[in-house]
């Protein structure tokens, strides 16, 4: 992927996640190599969670034809939102800084 607009860890996202789509992830040591570069086990973890379940909404919604948003709604979305990359940003660090996003982490000697 050669995008000016990506930063390298999110041009990682979008391969791993165009691969999990695909079916491919398992057989391209080259794509998890690039990923782990970028992203923690952790992360490749939560990145792989998040593909696979838009995978499964969409198609089960696809294959039974329901519409995930009515038009009407995503077009009055589309006027009214923008998000602000910095807001999301510090939205998902204290997400993670949370303690119940944190139960079973171990300190660095393996304790708990």
């Amino acid at each position: 992927m050669d995008s000016p607009h990506l930063s390298e860890r999110e041009k990682a996202a979008v391969l791993w996640a165009e691969h999990v789509t695909r079916n491919t992830a398992r057989a391209r040591d080259d794509v998890f190599e690039e990923v782990r570069r970028c992203f923690s086990e952790a992360e490749i973890v939560e990145l792989t969670l998040m593909s696979g379940f838009f995978n499964l909404f969409n198609r089960f919604m696809d294959s039974l034809r329901l519409p995930i948003e009515e038009q009407g709604e995503v077009d009055k979305i589309k006027r009214s939102v923008r998000l602000d990359p910095e807001k999301v940003r510090v939205y998902l660090e204290g997400l993670s800084a949370s303690p119940s996003w944190r139960q079973g982490e171990t300190d660095e000697d393996g304790g708990g």
